[in-house]
C-alpha cells in the first residue's frame, strides 16, 4: 500500500497577467498529509480550513493547482488553473504530485449574507470569485502500460478489408480523380448541379439557415425568411497562441549586457557575426564584411573612412574563432551609420520580436510588426522585411509545417495516452510521405452515446505550405450544442479520402438503421456511404439546395413553395406542395426529384433527422476554426484539442448547473410551442405520436401532445425524447479531454516512424485565403437598401400624404 501523500498548501489569489500567477497572502503556508489511495475532497477540505483557523461558515474556500513549467511549455500562455471540487479531481491531483511537484493553492474570499445564510456551505449568487475567467479545466492522470498503441499506420499496399486498420480498397476510375477533374467531367453530364461540389455557396463562414441556429434556439422564427439573405457577421473564435514571454525592459536590460571585446572565442562565424547583429540593432549602426573565408573574417563600418572594426581568425587547429582585433569607437556621424539596417535580418529580429515585443498569432500583421520594431530599434522595416519576420517568428513558436509532420507521429501517441478510448489513425504511403489522418478523442465517443443519432460531415480547405482538406464529422447535443466526434486531414475530397475517412469513423460509431449522415451533395459522400454506411439514411443540406435552386432556375417567387414542401411534417402536405411546382415549373420539379426526394424532403426521410436539416453545425465549426487553417498539421491539432477543452470544461459546467429534468434548449423551445395555433389531430401519448407527424420526427411533443398530456394528467416530460434531458446532457461531458502527455516517454519504434510532407504542386502566384464569392452572394452585399419615402404633409414614413392621418 502506498504511504501518506505530502501536500503543500498555499494560501493567496490567482491573478492573470501574461499568465495565471498565483500571489500568496499574509495566511502563508500549510503542509498536510493524506491516504493517496483513500484520500476524500470533504476530509481534505476540514484539514484546510482547520489548519488555517477560519469559519467556514463565514469563508468560502476554492482549492486549485497549475500544470508544471515543463507541461505549460506545450500549452497557451493563458491557461487557467485546475480546480478541485470532488473526488475524482482530487486523485487526479494526487496522481500528477506522483510524478512533479504541485502545490496545492486555496482561495478564501468573503461570504455575503445571502451565504452566510445557507447552512450547506455552498457559494450563493452573490459570491465573488476570484478569476475573471469562467473557463474551468479539469485534469486526468492514468499511469497506463508500456506498448506501442499510440497510432496504427496503414500502407496503400495493404489488404483491405481491416476496420482498424483502415486500409482502402483500390478504388475505381474517379478514386483518383480531384475536385478539378470531377467538374470537368460533370459538364458533359445532363445535371452539372451534382459534379463534385454541387453547391454553388460554399458557406465558409456559417450557414446562413436558421434551421437549428443552438444560438437562438427557442427563439421565434422571422417571418422574413423566404430566401437565403448573406450570413451575419459571427463572432470568430480565435485560436490562441503562444505570446511573449519577456517585455520590453527584459530585452533591454539582456541587450545592454552584450558585449564584444578582444580574446573572446566563438564556435563559428555565424556566432560571432549573430553577436554582431545584435550589437548593431543596439547601437544604431551597420556593417560590412570585405573578408571571409574559413581561416578570417572582418568586419567594418559601413560608412566610409569610420575607423570601427572587428577582426576574428582561427589558430592553429582550433576551430573556434578568436576576436584579435576590435576597435569600438565610431569616427563617423551617428546620422550618417544609422542611415543603413541591412544587417538587421529578419532572422536576428523575429527572436526578438518573439521572444520580447509581441504576439505572433494570425491576427498580427506585417505592418504593425515594422511599426513596433522602428519604435524601438530605429530600424527601417519595408513590408517584405516585416513579412519575413514575422514569418521567421511564427516558425520558431509553432514550428515548420516540415518538422510538423515528422512530430505527428508522437504527437497522436501523447494524445492517445494522455485520453484513453481516443481512436488515432495515420495512413502513409511506401515512400513515408503523409497521407491521410484521423482521430476521435476518448470523450466524444463515450459523450456519443447520450447524442441525438444524427451525423453532420463536412469538409474544408486547409492553407498552409501542403494545403489539404479537413474532414469534420459532428453531432447536436440535447442543448443544441455542436459535439464535435470526429477530425480527418486528407489531401483532397474524392472517393479514396471520404471512403478511408468513412472507414475510420465506423470503427468509433458502427453502422446501424436508426443513424443518419447529413452532408451536402459531393458524389465522393454518396459513394461512400454507400459503400460503408449501408444502413444509414443519408441526407442532404437544405439549404444548399436553397441557393442552387436561386442561382440556376432564378424563381425567387417559387423559393417559399420549396422550403415549404421540404419542411412539410406530413405526406400529404408535401405532396400538395410539390404538385404545386410541378404545375409552376415543370424543370425545376425534375430537378428536385433528381436531387433525391426522401433526401431533402422531412416527410420522406427514411429515418430521424430530428431539427438538423442544414449543414449549420459544419458550417459553424469550420468557422471556429478558420483561424487554425493555415497552422502547421500539429498545431492544428493541438488548436482542436484546446478548443474541445475548453468547450468540454464549460458545457460540463453549465450542463450541471441546469436543474431542470429538460435542456434550457428543449425548455425555451417548449414555451414558444405552448404559444402557438393549433389544429385538430390525433395524438397517441402510448405510442408519442401525432397525427401532425412533428411529434414523431422531433421527439418533442407537440402543441397537441401538450394539450393530450394535460388532459390525461401525464407529465409532458415523459413525452420527451432521453436526449433531450439534462441527465444524457451531463454524462455527455463527463469526460474530460486532456493535453498530450510529455511525462511518459514516446517508444523508440514511434519515434523512428517517419512521416515526411506529401509533394504538392503549388500553383503559381500568392496563394488566396479568402474563397470566391458567387454573384449573387457579390450582388446582395453590395445591393443599396431601398429609400424609404415619407410623407410630404408630415415627413413621416409609412405612408403617402393620400393616407396621412395629420
Amino acid at each position: 500500500m502506498a504511504g501518506p501523500a505530502t501536500v503543500i498548501v498555499l494560501s493567496g489569489l490567482w491573478v492573470k497577467k501574461q499568465r495565471f500567477v498565483f500571489n500568496p497572502d499574509e495566511r502563508g503556508c500549510r503542509v498536510v498529509q493524506l491516504e493517496a489511495e483513500r484520500a476524500v475532497y470533504d476530509s481534505l477540505l476540514k484539514m484546510v480550513v482547520d489548519d488555517y483557523g477560519v469559519n467556514q461558515s463565514t469563508h468560502q474556500l476554492r482549492l486549485s493547482y497549475m500544470f508544471s513549467n515543463k507541461t505549460l511549455k506545450t500549452m497557451p500562455f493563458d491557461t487557467p488553473p485546475v480546480y478541485i471540487s470532488n473526488d475524482r479531481q482530487l486523485q487526479c491531483y494526487l496522481g500528477l504530485t506522483k510524478f512533479e511537484q504541485l502545490r496545492l493553492c486555496v482561495e478564501f474570499t468573503a461570504k455575503d449574507s445571502s451565504d452566510i445564510s445557507r447552512k450547506d456551505g455552498s457559494r450563493g449568487r452573490g459570491s465573488k470569485r476570484a478569476i475573471a475567467s469562467d473557463s474551468r479545466a479539469e485534469s486526468r492522470f492514468e499511469v497506463l502500460g508500456w506498448g506501442f498503441e499510440g497510432v496504427c499506420y496503414d500502407y496503400q499496399d495493404d489488404e483491405a478489408g481491416d476496420d482498424e486498420a483502415g486500409d482502402d480498397e483500390a478504388g475505381d476510375d474517379e478514386s483518383g480523380v480531384d475536385e478539378a477533374s470531377n467538374k470537368e467531367a460533370s459538364d458533359e453530364e445532363e445535371d452539372d448541379e451534382f459534379s463534385s461540389r454541387f453547391d454553388f455557396f460554399d458557406d465558409s463562414d456559417g450557414a446562413s439557415s436558421d434551421d437549428e441556429d443552438f444560438v437562438v434556439y427557442g427563439e421565434p422564427k422571422n417571418n422574413d425568411e423566404d430566401s437565403p439573405k448573406p450570413s451575419p457577421s459571427k463572432r470568430t473564435q480565435t485560436m490562441e497562441m503562444i505570446g511573449s514571454p519577456g517585455s520590453l525592459t527584459d530585452l533591454k536590460l539582456e541587450l545592454s549586457t552584450l558585449t564584444l571585446a578582444v580574446g573572446q572565442q566563438y564556435r563559428s562565424k555565424f556566432e560571432l557575426e549573430y553577436r554582431l547583429k545584435l550589437l548593431a540593432i543596439r547601437d544604431g549602426f551597420d556593417f560590412d564584411v570585405p573578408t571571409s573565408n574559413k581561416t578570417t573574417v572582418s568586419y567594418e563600418c559601413w560608412v566610409d573612412r569610420c575607423l570601427w572594426r572587428v577582426r576574428a581568425s582561427r589558430q592553429g587547429n582550433n576551430p573556434n574563432f578568436h576576436v584579435y582585433i576590435y576597435d569600438s569607437e565610431h569616427t563617423c556621424s551617428v546620422t550618417e551609420r544609422s542611415g543603413r539596417s541591412r544587417q538587421a535580418t529578419p532572422d536576428v529580429l523575429g527572436v526578438l520580436y518573439r521572444d520580447y515585443l509581441g504576439d505572433v498569432g494570425p491576427d498580427v500583421k506585417p505592418k504593425s510588426v515594422g511599426i513596433i520594431i522602428t519604435k524601438n530599434f530605429r530600424v527601417k522595416m519595408s513590408y517584405s522585411k516585416s513579412y519575413k519576420m514575422l514569418r521567421f517568428a511564427r516558425e520558431l513558436t509553432l514550428g515548420t509545417h516540415d518538422s510538423s509532420f515528422e512530430e505527428l507521429p508522437s504527437y497522436l501517441y501523447m494524445i492517445r495516452r494522455a485520453n484513453p478510448g481516443t481512436v488515432a489513425r495515420l495512413q502513409i504511403d511506401e515512400s513515408g510521405r503523409f497521407n491521410y489522418m484521423f482521430i476521435a478523442f476518448g470523450a466524444s465517443i463515450a459523450g456519443f452515446h447520450y447524442m441525438r443519432r444524427v451525423v453532420v460531415v463536412d469538409g474544408t480547405f486547409l492553407h498552409g505550405s501542403y494545403k489539404g482538406t479537413l474532414l469534420t464529422a459532428l453531432a447536436q447535443d440535447g442543448n443544441f450544442q455542436i459535439f464535435p466526434l470526429a477530425f480527418g486531414v486528407v489531401d483532397t475530397e474524392n472517393d479514396d479520402s471520404w471512403r478511408w475517412f468513412f472507414t475510420q469513423l465506423k470503427v468509433v460509431i458502427p453502422d446501424a438503421t436508426d443513424l443518419a449522415i447529413i452532408s451536402d451533395r459531393h458524389k465522393s459522400i454518396g459513394k461512400a456511404i454507400g459503400e460503408v454506411y449501408p444502413l444509414a439514411a443519408r441526407g442532404i443540406c437544405t439549404y444548399h439546395l436553397y441557393k442552387n435552386i436561386l442561382v440556376k432556375f432564378k424563381r425567387k417567387d417559387l423559393f417559399p413553395l420549396v422550403k415549404k414542401a421540404a419542411r412539410c411534417y406530413r405526406l400529404n402536405d408535401f405532396t400538395n406542395a410539390f404538385n404545386e411546382i410541378e404545375e409552376l415549373d415543370p424543370l425545376l420539379h425534375a430537378y428536385l426529384q433528381r436531387a433525391g426526394v426522401e433526401m431533402w424532403a422531412r416527410a420522406h426521410f427514411p429515418g430521424d433527422r430530428y431539427n438538423l436539416m442544414t449543414m449549420n453545425i459544419a458550417e459553424s465549426m469550420n468557422r471556429a476554426l478558420s483561424q487554425a487553417k493555415n497552422l502547421p498539421i500539429v498545431r492544428l491539432l493541438e488548436a482542436i484539442r484546446q478548443m474541445m477543452t475548453k468547450w468540454f470544461a464549460e458545457w460540463r459546467d453549465d450542463a450541471s448547473k441546469q436543474h431542470t429534468q429538460l435542456t434550457r434548449g428543449v425548455e425555451k423551445l417548449l414555451q414558444v410551442t405552448q404559444l402557438l395555433g393549433a389544429s385538430l389531430h390525433v395524438v397517441n401519448v402510448d405510442e408519442k405520436q401525432c397525427t401532425c407527424r412533428l411529434f414523431d420526427q422531433e421527439k418533442s411533443p407537440c402543441i397537441h401532445a401538450i394539450a393530450a398530456a394535460e388532459h390525461m394528467g401525464v407529465s409532458r416530460i415523459s413525452l420527451c425524447s432521453p436526449y433531450h434531458k439534462s441527465s444524457h446532457l451531463v454524462n455527455a461531458y463527463a469526460g474530460a479531454i486532456m493535453p498530450s502527455d510529455t511525462e511518459v516517454p514516446v517508444p523508440q519504434i514511434v519515434i523512428d516512424q517517419p512521416c515526411l510532407p506529401p509533394i504538392v504542386a503549388n500553383q503559381p502566384g500568392r496563394p488566396k485565403k479568402l474563397r470566391m464569392k458567387s454573384a449573387l452572394e457579390v450582388a446582395v452585399e453590395t445591393k443599396r437598401p431601398r429609400k424609404e419615402h415619407a410623407c410630404s404633409r408630415c415627413k413621416e414614413t409609412g405612408h403617402n400624404v393620400k393616407t396621412c392621418r395629420a
